[in-house]
């Protein structure tokens, strides 16, 4: 069993509530817009970070962070990308790949829009984008996952939404 807290367009804001909620955390997977590399630095420090540069990473980032990550937890193959696109409407080339070589959990950022789903069309691959956790952006609600791998299926999957967490501290 491995536990991954997922988390996307932070764009240079690390809310501190992530702390708290990924601390039990065994890899924390971050989707691209970093912002900086002082971000990943941060995450590091509650657990390893696997992750993506996003279109607003600079150089220092992308040195790092690689456009796409392949690679298998428990047994489960992930694709972890920034711009992907959504169920349906994936980006050209990264369609064409799934076509040939599908994995079973495509995580991708970018839209700042939360959504998990199942795709049909792809052999019933699951589909997770996290949203934003970061403040710049239109997103109406700042949010993160978390969730557990055990033998290559997710169980536990938790949707954190910052703001109310945030509300509710206040």
């Amino acid at each position: 069993m491995i536990k991954i807290g997922l988390i996307s367009d932070t764009h240079n804001y690390l809310d501190p509530q992530v702390f708290e909620y990924f601390e039990d955390c065994d890899e924390i997977w971050h989707a691209g817009d970093f912002g900086s590399l002082s971000i990943a630095q941060e995450l590091q420090k509650i657990a390893p970070v696997v992750g993506v540069y996003g279109n607003i990473d600079g150089e220092d980032i992308r040195q790092v962070y690689p456009l796409h990550q392949r690679f298998e937890r428990e047994g489960l193959k992930v694709w972890m990308t920034h711009i992907g696109g959504i169920p349906g409407r994936y980006c050209l080339p990264i369609r064409q790949e799934m076509e040939t070589n599908p994995p079973e959990l495509f995580v991708c950022g970018h839209s700042h829009i939360l959504r998990i789903s199942r795709d049909q069309d792809l052999n019933k691959m699951l589909y997770m984008n996290p949203g934003a956790a970061g403040k710049q952006g239109f997103q109406s609600q700042r949010t993160v996952i978390r969730f557990q791998i055990i033998e290559g299926k997710l169980h536990n999957v938790e949707v954190i939404n910052l703001d109310v967490e945030q509300e509710a501290a206040e």
